[in-house]
């Protein structure tokens, strides 16, 4: 449950850090089946990072009856987002951020927003809940965030080294101002944040993978008003916890694919 303290934090900061959202069952069937699922390679695109990196995606936009589909329609993440958007949300899209060891590229600063607000979202009523796979540390291109930055509303954002980020010369004078934080994050762990919340990763320099697992939300409320790459408004149908165990075990017993 979402405390007060925790909303809170999240209107003052631009994000809450959750310890273990998923409990250690649950979070060595995501580690297993992000890795197994051949649709999670099958449909990865590669974005270049202008540094020599490269990072690779998997996203999708239906939350499904498949196992991933059970951890973003589950009460305790669905619950949560509703907390911190304050009211109805819907699945927006979810996607598999796949940054490998010693290639795994970086990424620029940016707001989510940046690119929703072109999508015909009219508010920043949206949210993201990034849950860490893998061990998120400094090395291996962890998440860095500037406390507060979503105050500053919605900055332009431009090409720059083959990647769209916020403009550069906006970003430079807010780092000057704002912390940055480096968001080191254990397998299970989750980091809820505000679409305007400015973050960048670094390269991934280290030996070890950094896979994470993002779920977007938008508010019920902020209904697209034209039609873009991700979903208008449909209702999301919540599902109980143990849904995620559930489903993850009988794609072990059965051999099922996840995604659809």
């Amino acid at each position: 449950m979402i405390s007060d303290a925790q909303v809170a934090r999240f209107n003052a900061d631009g994000y809450v850090l959750i310890k273990a959202l998923l409990d250690k069952d649950e979070t060595e069937l995501l580690r297993r089946e992000a890795r197994k699922d051949p649709a999670i390679a099958t449909h990865a695109v590669d974005r270049e990072d202008g540094e020599g990196g490269k990072s690779r995606i998997t996203l999708w936009n239906e939350a499904g009856d498949d196992f991933f589909g059970m951890i973003s329609r589950s009460e305790r993440v669905v619950n949560a987002m509703e907390r911190f958007l304050d009211g109805e949300v819907y699945h927006y899209h979810s996607k598999m951020m796949q940054k490998e060891p010693f290639k795994g590229g970086a990424w620029i600063w940016h707001q989510d927003y940046g690119y929703w607000y072109k999508n015909g979202c009219l508010f920043p009523y949206m949210a993201s809940c990034f849950i860490a796979v893998d061990p998120c540390t400094r090395e291996n291109g962890c998440l860095q965030v500037l406390r507060g930055s979503h105050l500053m509303g919605r900055i332009e954002h431009i090409q720059v080294a083959g990647q769209t980020g916020a403009d550069p010369e906006r970003t430079k004078e807010a780092e000057k101002i704002l912390e940055k934080v480096y968001v080191e994050m254990e397998p299970g762990d989750a980091l809820i944040f505000h679409c305007n919340l400015l973050h960048r990763s670094d390269q991934n320099t280290s030996p070890n993978p950094r896979w994470a697992l993002i779920c977007c939300y938008n508010a019920a409320r902020n209904n697209p008003y034209k039609e873009s790459g991700h979903p208008r408004y449909t209702p999301l149908v919540k599902v109980a916890d143990s849904a995620i165990k559930q489903a993850g075990e009988r794609v072990l017993n059965e051999g099922l694919q996840f995604l659809r």
